[in-house]
């Protein structure tokens, strides 16, 4: 089986099962779990922040950030496919009670021009405008990369104009191992960040939040409230100790294989690939019939998930290797064939 779906897939290592079989725990409700701890001093440091906090998923990361930052009401700038805006079950709105304003970016970035407009067409009967969120890489555009210069413009107009911004980092190991660069610069300019350990990193579970180190106190606080108050959790925290001291590097690995089976896909009949756009571990295909797609490669032993309708969305990670891409392309060039009724 080739599976292709998400790289949160991936089985953590034999050495993340040794360490999590070794972790010294206490109980992190109270503080008192010195893995946990030493796994936040050492995000902190990468990312060159005040302080973060060790939480169940992504998700949760997100919300906290948003809860931290705004009030019920307050009105928050997404990219129209962001992820926090999409795909995180709604709830900015539902918990968070923000009101999201969607807008419409150029491969999940969106201009300073965009947001320049909004700030400009503000008015005392609008939502107050309080907080921008930025997504690197962009999930539904296909794992496209910002760089640390757009970030930093987008920065500069929103703290001119009283807003904060959070970025969701779920793959910004990918996008700075793309770039070349330390995880640091593409989290420069912003309050507040998140990171997942439970993708292409290849930890079980967990997702970090970074920032200021009050913001952090009140995200804890509210981690509480969201029930995400954890105990002897270093068992987790530990193989996230090994994903970021071991598993950065070789997402490049990963990306290469991203282009050969991009490549090899896009001389297929039937099938569409931006190669512009694969710029790192994701790769978006477009097809006529994504549902129908999804079923003939499972029945080939190759699994790949709809993105919508006429685009189905491939993940390589760890597991994916020279071999897995030729069965994947061999997958699919028979429901290709099939397609063409040959």
């Amino acid at each position: 089986m080739v599976d292709l779906r998400s790289d949160t897939v991936t089985q953590p290592t034999e050495a993340m099962r040794e360490a999590m079989s070794r972790a010294p725990v206490g109980d992190d409700d109270y503080g008192e779990d010195v893995t946990v701890g030493r796994l936040q001093d050492m995000a902190a440091a990468q990312f060159r922040k005040e302080a973060a906090l060790f939480v169940p998923s992504g998700t949760m990361a997100n919300l906290l950030a948003l809860l931290a930052q705004t009030q019920p009401g307050d009105e928050v700038i997404v990219e129209h496919e962001a992820h926090i805006y999409v795909n995180e079950a709604r709830g900015m709105s539902a918990i968070a009670g923000v009101m999201p304003r969607p807008v419409a970016g150029e491969a999940g970035r969106i201009a300073p021009a965009q947001l320049e407009a909004v700030l400009r067409t503000a008015s005392r009967h609008d939502p107050r405008l309080r907080l921008i969120c930025l997504e690197n890489t962009h999930n539904a555009a296909g794992g496209t990369l910002t760089t640390p210069a757009e970030t930093a413009a987008i920065g500069a107009i929103a703290h001119a104009g009283g807003l904060r911004v959070h970025l969701d980092g779920a793959r910004i190991f990918n996008a700075a191992i793309a770039q070349g660069l330390e995880v640091h610069r593409l989290a420069a300019d912003i309050d507040s960040v998140t990171f997942c350990l439970s993708k292409g990193l290849s930890a079980p579970v967990g997702s970090l939040l970074l920032g200021e180190a009050g913001f952090i106190a009140r995200a804890r606080r509210l981690r509480k409230m969201l029930g995400g108050g954890m105990r002897q959790v270093g068992v987790l925290a530990a193989a996230g100790i090994v994903a970021l001291t071991e598993m950065i590097d070789r997402l490049a690995e990963d990306h290469r294989h991203a282009q050969l089976l991009a490549r090899r896909l896009a001389i297929l009949p039937g099938l569409r690939i931006d190669l512009a756009s694969v710029q790192t571990n994701i790769i978006m295909v477009h097809v006529t019939d994504a549902a129908w797609t999804v079923r003939q490669l499972a029945a080939r032993h190759v699994l790949v998930n709809a993105q919508d309708g006429t685009r189905v969305r491939l993940v390589t990670h760890r597991h994916i290797g020279g071999r897995e891409v030729d069965e994947a392309v061999s997958g699919f060039q028979e429901v290709a064939s099939l397609a063409a009724g040959d």
